[in-house]
């Protein structure tokens, strides 16, 4: 099932549709415009890539993400045939479908693999049904001659024609619902919400590059959006600009080396563009430059380990920057004066441990909102001249991107629930947020001249894989097929210390769900039931492999930590005297346990339980620590903190004069969850990337042991909530991005209505 508008593809069988890039779409319209026959290469980059001058690995990438997306074997093709020399093929019947028509076709699932059709398009627009070449032998064409005049219509047309039902089939559905409102005893239309929702998508995707497109910032009056992204040829991001509607980017900064540019923040004139030029572990740079490109200006200096928050003050003359990490250690709000260079503190009282970021000045200038404490994060807000801050929201959330709505009054931002993202708007005077439906949605950027908005519309898909580390001093790896193939999202792995057992995070079931398998056996695998996990942080075993320790919400909702017993199957809450825990780790001494909670205004705490006591009794506690792991090799934990980069230590006893640092520079803030301890030889990994290396291994804070840097893959990235080493360190299993890429969005704001349905966000 094709559904063009939405650019997605449902193969038979598969749980989700995948989307496609609107050039690999393009292709695919020339195939079915010529079904049957041979289109060469020069056909397809004349048809799809007009007045251009792509090389012919454009053509290859399309015909690959569609393989992909018709969940396709290469070696015994049923839906695309390569044509030596010559070009390809679609052997697919092709059958256009009306909006009743695909509903009807997704009632119900294909008796086998000749029906081909999965699900109606998700909003019932015109589709195209792909069935497989075993469906069609009663249909034979004639292999066309050289000068065979080409079918009349293109792929263009066929958009065009499909855009016009889309519309067509809108006013019908809504002509339809208004005469059964008045129709008297009229019983409710049989729809599908769903579709209806979808038919009036307040939004388009305006980028089309394979691949990410980041981090967007909109021109004043929302004409133009700068980005981030991979340009074509190149290792490192830049810089692109292009218009809101759909054209062609231009390529705005060229940075050099293994240096890298991100963060745009269009400024209030919409005459430059300010941006971060970071250099890995080596320089970090605040630049400047004229949004129609030119020389570019450096302002400022940043630590490239911690990269800063920061947007442009109301006159245009100056940047604010979130709290930062400084010799002195860290810093509060600063703004910097780009005439001059020089730096000014925000007046206001941080208060200790507390981190500050992405701030931003009201419409109307009166304020200053900012962001404490993410990712269990609230809003703050600040008079502009400095002052007391005030706490706005009560979401203790993972908050992903927001800006300031025209009307100074709301803002609008990404939250991260369970894996997914989505867009609220929040009320800053009541507090109250709505959920404005759009999903896998996340650092939405405002114009500052008109209601409009650009965002990331981004979902990733994970697969778990086997490293086996080879000979570390020449940086050798083995890497193994996906241990549980699915077309679902698996992350967050844990190896038991026997090293047999591991446990992981999955949706393959529909929700996330605890899974568990024997390493030795792969059928073994199933679902732990009676537990929903949350996907911040992973599992934890006992030390004799047959317990493990999960946070996930209660029936009301609430998080609480659960103690499963894999052999069996039983699920026991534990009493832990805290509230909202969002880790629990097993130690050496069953009968302690380390539980991580909130400790007020994001903050967090380390605390350290006898839970042979009822009830549990607290022994000791560590203020500001994000991520702890025990590492019973070397009788110590180690723990990373949420306001510093680095790694701690402290005995197993949390004695406060145990507790020193051993690494000054890893984890940085933004990757606290990319490390892990070898329970049996206590050997640390740290997970990085690099533009050459996507998902690159080092060892970290063991002096003692040869450096060791490894490639794990260099084209995938691997999920940023973590990965599991071997009890003695010489496998890596981890979540590789099996589908990864993000797209730009675009939308026109409404009008807020005058009273909306309230929503807390707890």
């Amino acid at each position: 099932m094709v559904d063009i508008p939405l650019r997605e593809i449902r193969a038979p069988g598969a749980r989700r549709p995948r989307r496609i890039t609107p050039k690999a779409m393009g292709v695919l319209l020339v195939l079915v415009d010529h079904a049957d026959r041979v289109v060469s290469r020069d056909a397809l980059l004349a048809e799809v890539w007009p007045d251009t001058l792509p090389t012919d690995d454009v053509v290859t990438q399309a015909i690959t993400q569609l393989r992909k997306a018709f969940d396709e074997d290469r070696g015994n093709p049923r839906y695309i045939e390569t044509i030596a020399k010559n070009g390809y093929r679609l052997l697919a019947k092709v059958r256009w479908l009306v909006p009743e028509q695909a509903a009807a076709a997704g009632e119900a699932e294909p008796a086998g693999e000749g029906a081909g059709v999965a699900t109606a398009g998700a909003d019932g627009a015109a589709a195209a049904v792909a069935t497989p070449a075993s469906a069609r032998a009663e249909r034979i064409e004639p292999v066309p001659l050289p000068n065979q005049p080409r079918p009349r219509g293109t792929w263009r047309s066929l958009v065009a024609t499909v855009a016009v039902v889309l519309a067509l089939v809108v006013l019908l559905v809504w002509w339809s619902l208004a005469r059964q409102a008045h129709a008297p005893g009229a019983a409710p239309a049989a729809l599908d919400p769903a579709r209806v929702a979808n038919a009036a998508r307040p939004y388009r995707l305006i980028t089309s590059m394979p691949g990410f497109e980041v981090q967007p910032t909109l021109s004043p009056d929302a004409a133009l959006v700068a980005y981030v992204a991979i340009p074509d040829g190149q290792r490192g991001t830049a810089i692109l600009v292009q218009t809101t509607d759909q054209t062609p980017p231009r390529q705005l900064t060229r940075p050099s080396g293994l240096a890298e540019d991100s963060a745009p923040a269009w400024s209030p004139d919409g005459r430059s563009i300010a941006f971060l030029r970071v250099d890995p572990a080596r320089a970090c740079k605040v630049l400047l430059i004229a949004a129609n490109g030119g020389a570019e200006r450096e302002i400022g200096d940043c630590d490239p380990r911690n990269p800063p928050t920061f947007e442009w003050t109301p006159d245009g003359r100056g940047l604010i920057f979130g709290s930062m990490q400084t010799a002195q250690g860290i810093v509060g709000m600063r703004v910097l004066d780009l005439a001059s260079g020089e730096w000014r503190a925000v007046p206001y009282r941080t208060g200790a441990g507390n981190l500050d970021l992405s701030p931003r000045f009201s419409p109307d200038g009166r304020w200053i909102v900012f962001l404490r404490n993410n990712p269990q994060g609230d809003f703050w807000r600040l008079p502009a001249e400095g002052g007391t801050a005030e706490r706005l929201s009560q979401l203790s959330a993972d908050v992903r991107g927001w800006d300031w709505l025209p009307d100074s009054r709301s803002i609008l931002f990404g939250r991260m629930i369970d894996g997914d993202t989505r867009l609220y708007r929040l009320d800053l005077e009541t507090g109250q947020a709505r959920d404005l439906g759009i999903e896998s949605a996340q650092f939405p950027a405002v114009a500052a001249s008109r209601p409009a908005a650009a965002f990331v519309q981004r979902k990733p898909y994970f697969g778990l894989f086997r490293v086996v580390l080879g000979d570390t001093s020449k940086g050798a790896v083995h890497v193994v097929d996906p241990l549980f193939p699915s077309s679902a999202r698996d992350m967050l792995p844990a190896v038991a210390p026997d090293g047999r057992q591991i446990v992981f995070f999955s949706d393959r079931s529909g929700s996330n769900h605890l899974w568990w398998a024997d390493l030795d056996q792969p059928d073994s695998l199933r679902m732990l039931p009676g537990v929903t996990p949350g996907t911040r942080y992973g599992a934890s075993w006992s030390a004799d492999s047959g317990r493990v320790s999960v946070v996930g919400p209660d029936a009301d909702g609430r998080n609480v930590i659960f103690e499963v017993i894999p052999a069996s199957g039983r699920v026991t809450r534990l009493p832990a005297p805290v509230d909202e825990p969002i880790q629990a780790m097993q130690l050496p001494d069953p009968n302690r346990m380390l539980v991580l909670a909130g400790a007020g205004d994001g903050r967090l705490r380390l605390h350290l339980f006898d839970r042979s006591r009822s009830p549990w009794k607290l022994l000791a506690a560590i203020d500001d620590v994000v991520e702890a792991k025990a590492d019973p090799a070397h009788n110590r934990l180690l723990f990373a903190r949420q306001t510093q980069s680095g790694l701690w230590q402290a005995d197993l006893g949390l004695a406060a004069a145990s507790i020193r640092q051993i690494d000054d520079s890893e984890p940085v803030a933004d990757r606290y969850r990319l490390w892990d301890v070898a329970v049996a030889t206590g050997e640390l990994r740290y997970m990085d990337q690099q533009p050459t290396c996507l998902s690159l291994m080092r060892r970290m804070a063991t002096p003692e042991l040869p450096p060791s840097v490894l490639c794990l893959d260099q084209s995938r990235r691997s999920a940023i909530n973590g990965f599991s080493l071997s009890p003695r360190g010489d496998t890596v299993y981890l979540a590789l991005a099996k589908w990864d890429g993000a797209d730009i969005g675009y939308m026109d704001l409404p009008e807020e209505p005058k009273t909306f349905v309230p929503g807390w966000l707890n």
